[in-house]
């Protein structure tokens, strides 16, 4: 297949295989997804959501989220991971979106991006399923199947972005972000596929031969 049609395939199929796309986040507003987003880094959505509903018991705002400590925050996401770093995120972000944005989550991505614990990625999911601004997340399932799809040179997570862009209508952005990631996790995960393996790889290549390597985001 030539690339365009490899897009028109592969969008198609995930249409088919993920008609619906709920949040795999567990949240009730912009500012519990915001959270959960950010505890998401480097550690799995179920392990972030069997933590968020003791957390969001307490402070489900950011002006509760200010009552507690950055140590009594620390103490409740413990089982996400980098514990310190991100229970200050979460305080530091509650006080500026007291002190600056009245409460509120603010709907730009300049403005998430200023927030502590927030980059580029977290302010797109942001955007993206609380706010339903077309944005396209790069994660490591989608930096990588970019790749294996070759849709993108897979340089940086940046490029894939702008690569993805450039190919996908933009209101797809947000079914695709997800679409993808539930592709790679239930059929095309690093363990399960190296290019040779699931359904899209043997369809789009099916003169493939060898393991396809990717680069890292």
């Amino acid at each position: 297949m030539k690339k365009l049609e490899r897009v028109a395939y592969i969008h198609e199929r995930l249409d088919d295989l993920f008609p619906e796309t709920p949040v795999p986040l567990d949240h009730t507003n912009a500012f519990t997804l915001l959270i959960a987003v950010l505890l998401s880094a480097q550690c799995t959505d179920e392990r972030v959501n069997k933590v968020t509903p003791n957390l969001f018991k307490h402070a489900d705002n950011p002006f509760d989220m200010v009552k507690l400590s950055i140590e009594e925050i620390e103490a409740i996401v413990k089982p996400c991971g980098l514990a310190p770093r991100k229970a200050k995120a979460i305080w530091n972000l509650s006080q500026i979106l007291i002190d600056k944005h009245n409460g509120e989550v603010p709907a730009s991505f300049e403005h998430l991006e200023e927030l502590p614990g927030v980059g580029h990625k977290t302010a797109g999911v942001v955007m993206a399923q609380a706010f339903d601004v077309p944005a396209f997340p790069v994660d490591t399932h989608i930096h990588r199947l970019a790749q294996q799809w070759q849709l993108t040179s897979g340089k940086n997570v940046e490029q894939t972005e702008k690569d993805l862009k450039r190919l996908f209508p933009k209101e797809a952005w947000n079914r695709l972000h997800l679409q993808i990631i539930f592709f790679g996790r239930k059929f095309c995960s690093a363990r399960q596929c190296d290019g040779l393996q699931c359904e899209l790889c043997q369809t789009c290549f099916p003169d493939r031969k060898r393991p396809r390597k990717y680069k890292k985001a």
